[in-house]
This record gives C-alpha cells, structure tokens and sequence, in this order.
C-alpha cells in the first residue's frame, strides 16, 4: 500500500518540478538577483565599506591620544655625580618604569578639518561609484536578456529557415525524378540547407552564450535556464524632454567625480596648512624606579608650539602635487560631464532610428513572405528557377533577422538612454 502511494504521488512531485522549472523568469527578477548575487558588484561594496573606516580615522583626530608605556631598564652602572671630590649616585643601576600620557591638537590652521573633508568627500564618492557600477550592471543585465530574447527569435527563425529548405529540397527532388528538372536543383538545395543547418547551429551556440552570460550576472548556476518573458519592456524616454543638465545631476558618477574634486581641494587646503605651527596639549604621568630620589612619579602638563622649520621641500612638494591632482580631476569632470552628454544624444538617435528599422521590417517581411510564395507556385508549375526559390527564402530569413534585431536594439536603446539621463 505504501509503495503504491509512493508511485501516485511520484508524477504529481516530478509535475511540481517541471512547473517550477518551466516559470517565467521576469527582468525584474533578473535585475534583483544580480543586485544580491553579482561576484563584482559583491566585490565594489567593500569601497564604500573601507571608506567608511577612513572617516573613522579621520574624526580620530577630535579625541585626545592616550599613550601608555611601561618597561625594566638594567645598567652596567649607575649614573653618578661628583660633588665636591666625592661620587654620589643619582639613580639605581636597574630599575622599572612607566608612562601615561595624552596629548591634544588645539589648533592646526584647518589641517585637522581638511583630513576629516577629504575622507567625507572620498566616502561619498565611493558611494556613489558603487551607484554607479550597479547601474552600469543593470544595462549589462538588460542588454543580455533582451539578447537572449532575440537570440531566441533568431533560433526560431533559422528553424523556419531550415524547415522551408528541406521542404523545397523534397519538392526538387520530386521534380527530378519525374524528370521535369536536373539534378543542379537538388545538389544545389542539399548545398543550401547545409548552409541554413551551420546558421542554425551558430544561432544556438550564440543563444547558449548569453545564457551564460546572464547566469554570471546574476550569480546564477551556468547550466540555469528558464523561460523569460516575451513582453518584458523598458519604457521609452525618447519623446520625453531631456535636460543635459537634470541628467549630469542625477548621473551618479558625476557626483563620485565632484566628490573626488572636493575631497582634492581638501588635499590642497591640507597641504597649505603644513607652512603653518600646530598648537597643542600634552597631560603625562611618567614613574621611573629610583630611591635615590624623593619624586619617582612625575606629573606633568603642557601648552606647545611646534612648527617644521625644513623637511627637505617636502611640503612645498606636497602642496604642488595636491594643486596638479585638483587640476586633473576637474579636467576629468568636464570630460565625463561632455561624455554623458554625447551618450544622451547617441543613445535617443539610436532609440529613434531602431523605431523606424521596425517599420520597415514590418512591411519588409510581409512583402517577403508574398515573393516566397509566388516564387514556390512558379518553381512548381515549372516557370521559376530553384535560385529563386532559394533566394526567396533567405530574403524572408533575413527580413525576420533584421525585425527581430530592430526590435531588441529598441529597447537597448530605450535603456542606454534612461541610464544616460540617470532614471535607470
């Protein structure tokens, strides 16, 4: 009895199975598993992370440092005076001592401050960066679901393709026999459907290709596959009104880069600061061993004045290396901000050119379909050649391949350009 529960139930578990494994895998769900899943993007969160810790060192500087040391010095000899002709000494051969000490920066000239910028500006902008790198992810996610799409209209296409050519194939070959036409025609089909089985096996290795592609991408077994969802959409911005000047706010690597400007100017004010004395504190205990003496613990505190009189130009050169740094980064900003600015209009042209490579093709396929079929009645009542038969044929199979192309590199396009204005 038990046994034959476990046979009912088998099939209905395998049904599950094959359900679950035959869902629509959606480009929202592609985009989800790559933001949780992806090695690379896994691996750029730790910028953002690390740089975190740099603004933790840089306020560092707000508190106090507390030192403590402790240790046992052993002399050869004790140190001595001489007084009056006779040796008296003033500590103990060995002995321990111990140290605590903390000292605090009063006032640098915005030295201090300037650390603590540079470290917030450069956490920022590794933020951002990472913003940046996951959009730059979602295209590619994008890019490669849609190219599996077409890869798999294109499949279905070269299938047709092959499927026509051997029917074409059969028709020759039945001609032949009844003598009606020459073998040319036949050896000429078996040549073409040859060809049309190479397009279709290199149209199914490339779709296989992208599937491994997106499984990378989204952290996903290689051998995964699914069926995506034929309807997926990237909604359209071309008719809308785009503001360079919107986009370049909204983009986030313009953001990282004049982040990176600011946390440069930074440097500068930092490395200006070092020509200047630096104001400071200083509370210490310090214990030395010695019972030669009535004080062995000594406390202490101090108000200092220090400056750097010369440090082999090192400052000068600081300083100069931090002015050159600002100069690149705002040349690298303008460069980025002129480059975003040609991807918006590159991409809406492409947007708009691929809408009316659709048109075309619409009415390409339907006029290629139609001289297929009249070219077929002509080589059956034995008033066309196969050449024209077989042209036909790849004509329709090119049609298909451009419209499906043109269909795909719309909504690429549609997503090159909602990243370029930064709504991606």
């Amino acid at each position: 009895m038990k046994n034959r529960f476990i046979s009912m139930l088998l099939p209905f578990l395998l049904g599950l199975s094959v359900m679950a494994d035959a869902s629509t895998l959606t480009l929202k769900e592609c985009l989800d598993r790559a933001d949780r899943n992806n090695p690379a993007l896994r691996s750029a969160a730790w910028d953002s992370r690390i740089a975190e810790q740099n603004v933790r060192l840089a306020d560092s500087a707000l508190y106090p440092r507390i030192d403590a040391q402790a240790g046992y010095t052993m002399q050869l000899a004790p140190q001595a005076v001489i007084i009056a002709g006779r040796i008296a000494e003033t500590q103990e051969a060995d002995f321990a001592f111990a140290g605590l000490a903390a000292n605090y920066t009063l006032y640098d000239f915005g030295r201090r401050d300037a650390r603590r910028q540079q470290a917030r500006s450069l956490a920022d902008s590794s933020t951002n960066l990472f913003e940046a790198h996951r959009k730059d992810l979602s295209l590619q996610v994008i890019e490669t679901y849609f190219g599996i799409l077409e890869a798999g209209r294109l499949v279905n296409a070269a299938r047709e393709e092959v499927t026509q050519v051997e029917q074409h194939r059969r028709v020759a070959q039945a001609l032949f026999e009844e003598g009606v036409v020459t073998r040319n025609d036949v050896l000429q089909a078996d040549v073409r459907l040859a060809a049309a089985r190479q397009k279709l096996l290199a149209t199914e290795n490339r779709l296989d290709n992208v599937w491994l592609q997106l499984n990378y991408q989204t952290g996903s077994e290689p051998a995964f596959r699914a069926d995506l969802d034929e309807t997926a959409a990237v909604a359209s911005t071309a008719d809308q009104r785009t503001d360079p000047d919107g986009a370049l706010a909204r983009r986030p690597e313009i953001k990282a880069l004049r982040q990176t400007v600011a946390a440069v100017e930074a440097e500068v004010t930092e490395s200006k600061s070092s020509f200047f004395p630096e104001l400071y504190t200083r509370l210490a205990l310090d214990y030395v061993q010695n019972d030669k003496v009535r004080e062995q613990a000594i406390m202490s505190a101090t108000v200092g004045l220090k400056i750097n009189l010369f440090d082999g130009f090192a400052s000068s050169a600081t300083r100069e290396k931090a002015i050159r740094s600002r100069s690149r980064s705002q040349d690298s900003l303008r460069q980025a901000e002129a480059g975003i600015r040609l991807e918006i209009a590159t991409a809406g042209n492409d947007e708009r050119v691929a809408r009316e490579r659709i048109k075309v093709s619409e009415t390409a396929i339907r006029q290629s379909e139609e001289n297929l079929r009249i070219n077929r009645e002509r080589y059956q009542e034995r008033v066309g050649t196969a050449t024209e038969v077989l042209d036909a044929q790849t004509l329709l199979t090119q049609t298909r391949t451009d419209y499906y192309r043109a269909l795909f590199d719309q909504q690429v396009a549609a997503a090159r350009l909602k990243r370029a204005v930064g709504e991606l």
